[in-house]
């Protein structure tokens, strides 16, 4: 089965596996759907720090977004978790 953010583009997918513990919680948080507002309050931080965690993450990840961050959490990190 063809990786889901393969079709655009022919660079390997990102691995979680660069992250942080927090980068990993936060990837987690966001994949539910959860705004930086209340990704912040769920992890009791500070929305700028959760935006500034977001924005290292879509770099250590080579994304561009959190719609492609939420694929790769989909379909990547769920095999990281416990």
């Amino acid at each position: 089965m063809q990786h889901p953010l393969n079709k655009f583009s022919k660079v390997p997918p990102p691995q979680i596996d660069p992250l942080t513990t927090r980068e990993r919680q936060i990837v987690w948080v966001m994949a539910e759907g959860l705004t930086n507002k209340e990704i912040a309050r769920r992890l009791r931080l500070a929305e700028g720090t959760v935006k500034v965690h977001l924005h290292r993450i879509y770099q250590k990840l080579g994304i561009a977004n959190r719609t492609a961050l939420a694929i790769l959490a989909h379909t990547n990190f769920a095999k990281h978790v416990h």
